[in-house]
């Protein structure tokens, strides 16, 4: 039987077309993408975990910033002040006869009236350094000084206010400029004042004490005062070394009127002796 040539190339067709068909068996080529996971089923009978995985965040946190500590700044401690000591007025009773009242605060001054045994006083206060107070009537506006050994405190000395020396207000003279000359000579610790007279007009002389120097002195290491009274144009007084506060003077006159302005006198400084 003769085979038709075009019989020959069909069946050479049906050939070549069935060997480019895929296997049935083959698995199929994989289409997911490069670089991507795949994830592999547990065998099966396996149980699956279907809880939700707890993802553990590795992310590093940012530093805590810590603010430094703020300066506070320590407050000054407020000021301290020291109060002022309270000081009183004191009643007093006269323990001698008669007692002599003066312008100042020691005997040397000015005559100002007497006041008698027995007598009720008010006293105002004391000059410092010193042992004269000054007094006046009960209600009374007319003071002055007198020792305080002369009346019976009913209360404390150290109570009463302190006054300077030259705090204390003395009735001037307008007639007369104060003595010149004044000046002060050391010997140890004695001290000698001088000063040139003061001349007066006929009837001007009070008749009492025409001098005093107002001595502010070192004494046993303390400050006092000692007002001394002179008839001449010379007079002493002793200072000594050991007190922080200088020693000075000064040096008034008096008339029948008052006293001359003070004239201020500058003590020799005390040596101190060494041993």
């Amino acid at each position: 039987m003769k085979t038709h040539p075009w019989f020959v190339i069909i069946c050479l067709f049906i050939m070549l077309a069935a060997c480019r068909l895929p296997s049935l068996d083959a698995a199929p080529p994989s289409q997911t993408p490069a670089g991507t996971a795949i994830q592999t089923l547990p065998p099966s009978g396996t149980p699956i975990n279907t809880s939700t995985a707890t993802v553990e965040n590795t992310t590093t946190p940012p530093p805590t910033f810590t603010p430094s500590p703020s300066h506070t700044p320590t407050p000054s401690p407020s000021p301290t002040f020291t109060p002022l000591p309270t000081y009183v007025k004191l009643r007093g009773k006269v323990i001698i006869d008669q007692a002599v009242c003066h312008y100042g605060p020691g005997a040397p001054y000015l005559y100002k009236y007497g006041v008698y045994k027995g007598s009720n006083l008010e006293v105002l206060r004391r000059v410092e350094g010193g042992n004269y107070i000054e007094i006046q009537a009960i209600g009374g506006n007319n003071p002055c000084w007198v020792k305080v050994d002369y009346l019976e405190l009913k209360g404390h000395f150290a109570d009463l206010e302190p006054v300077r020396f030259d705090q204390v207000k003395l009735p001037m003279s307008p007639y007369y400029a104060p003595p010149t000359g004044a000046s002060a000579l050391r010997n140890g610790n004695a001290v000698t004042f001088a000063w040139h007279p003061l001349v007066l007009r006929a009837g001007d002389d009070s008749e009492q004490t025409p001098y005093i120097v107002e001595a502010w002195v070192c004494q046993g290491k303390e400050m006092v005062f000692l007002p001394l009274g002179s008839y001449q144009t010379t007079v002493e007084v002793i200072d000594e070394p050991g007190c922080a506060e200088p020693s000075r003077a000064r040096l008034v006159a008096a008339e029948k009127h008052g006293y001359t302005r003070p004239v201020e006198i500058t003590l020799p400084v005390a040596e101190v002796k060494i041993d």
